[in-house]
């Protein structure tokens, strides 16, 4: 006798990820900067993306945890945020940025660097490259002259 096993619907797969994925906030001009910087001199093995163009949720992330930090996501979907992604980032660099990326990681280092972060993060604003419209959640923020 045949056993009928129940079907679902096939879903077409999700492309794997052979690479990270570095998050940020687009509309900061800060951030924007700072992400600059890092593909200009760093050139970290990653792809970078501001999360106003990212599938968020193909990425396993929220768009309120996406303003509130720079995210790192990796191939396997494990996330990082604030001053751990900065730690990854710079671990995919290689050389001696990944020597730094390392000690980022390390306790008491990393939670001198969580609250290094955290302040930078809450005062974006007044950083250079940063604007007014950093400090303001993206549904405050004025639109971008056209």
């Amino acid at each position: 006798m045949r056993t009928m096993t129940p079907t679902t619907a096939a879903r077409p797969p999700t492309p794997a990820r052979s690479d990270p994925v570095l998050v940020y906030d687009g509309d900061c001009g800060f951030c924007t900067t700072a992400v600059a910087f890092a593909e200009r001199h760093l050139r970290p093995r990653c792809r970078v993306t501001a999360w106003q163009f990212a599938d968020l949720a193909a990425l396993g992330i929220t768009e309120q945890r996406s303003e509130y930090e720079v995210l790192w996501v990796t191939p396997t979907g494990t996330v990082y945020g604030g001053a751990q992604a900065v730690a990854r980032l710079l671990l995919r660099t290689g050389g001696p940025w990944a020597v730094v990326g390392a000690v980022l990681t390390l306790p008491p280092v990393r939670w001198l660097a969580h609250g290094t972060y955290r302040l930078i993060a809450r005062n974006r604003h007044r950083m250079p490259g940063g604007t007014p419209a950093c400090a303001l959640p993206s549904n405050n923020r004025p639109a971008p002259p056209s």
